[in-house]
This record gives structure tokens, sequence and C-alpha cells, in this order.
């Protein structure tokens, strides 16, 4: 006889689902759910057939914007959103990396004008052959392997 984890319901929230196993805490911490106060359920590691093995976050009373989206897309490019409200969820998005990432990514290049002047970074998305997504930056040409980006 298996045995089954019964997580509440989400009453009004997000459930953000599909994130590798890997990234989930990377996530925690895009989105500063550590300061968090209402109700947050994490589960690392679980078994899906699309996945092999996935994470999975529910925020009580908030909803992901466009720019949290982004930021997840980062560590995250097959991630869900759900936005939940009354316990039904009324609304499905898949995050997508924009063409452009501004002031998200902070340029590892110290050499960069970004990192000596009140610039704002600039990043361009590259997605390789292999799958890989690299981040390329508009103003010292360097590439940076998405999954080492430091997100601002």
């Amino acid at each position: 006889m298996e045995k089954e984890l019964k997580v509440a319901a989400l009453r009004n929230g997000t459930v953000i689902d599909h994130i590798p196993a890997g990234q989930v805490f990377k996530v925690v911490d895009i989105l500063h759910l550590h300061h968090y106060e209402n109700q947050i359920t994490i589960g690392n590691n679980l078994d899906s057939k699309k996945m092999g093995s996935k994470g999975i976050i529910k925020i009580s009373d908030r909803y992901i914007d466009e720019a949290e989206a982004n930021k997840i897309a980062l560590v995250a490019p097959e991630a869900k959103i759900n936005i939940i409200r009354n316990y039904e969820v009324v609304e499905k998005r898949y995050v997508t990396l924009p063409q452009e990432i501004r002031e998200i990514v902070h340029c590892p290049n110290p050499k960069c004008i970004t990192n000596n002047d009140p610039v704002r970074t600039v990043f361009h998305v590259k997605k390789q052959a292999n799958g890989q997504i690299l981040l390329h930056c508009h103003y010292c040409e360097k590439d940076l392997k998405c999954e080492n980006a430091k997100i601002n």
C-alpha cells in the first residue's frame, strides 16, 4: 500500500510548477521568499513523468508579475505559473525568456562598464544548438551561461 502526502489546497496565490529539482531554492532566493510571512509550501525532488524529478512552490496570497517570471525563466525555463483565486486556477502561463534581459543579471566581468559606472545591465539571450542558454553582455560582449548568472 502506497502512502501519499497531501498538501493543503491554495485558496489564493501562485503555484510555480515544473521547476528543475536543483533550482527550487534559487527560485526561492529570486523571489525573496525567505522573508515572506504568509504560507509557502516547497516540494523538491518530486516524481515527474515529464522531467524525472521536479520542484514546486506554492505561495499564498502573492502573485508573480512579468519581471519576476523573467527572473524565474533564467533558472527554470520550463516552469509553469498557475494563478489561483478561490481555490480555482484562473490563469496558466509558461515562463519565457525574453530576447533581452535588462537590470536582472549582474555582469561577472569586473572590467564591464556596468560594474564601474552607473550603467544598467543589458544582456541578449542566445540559444545554443545544444539547448544551452547564454547571456551576452551588451557592453563588454562577454558570454555567461544562464545557470551561472548572478540574479539581482
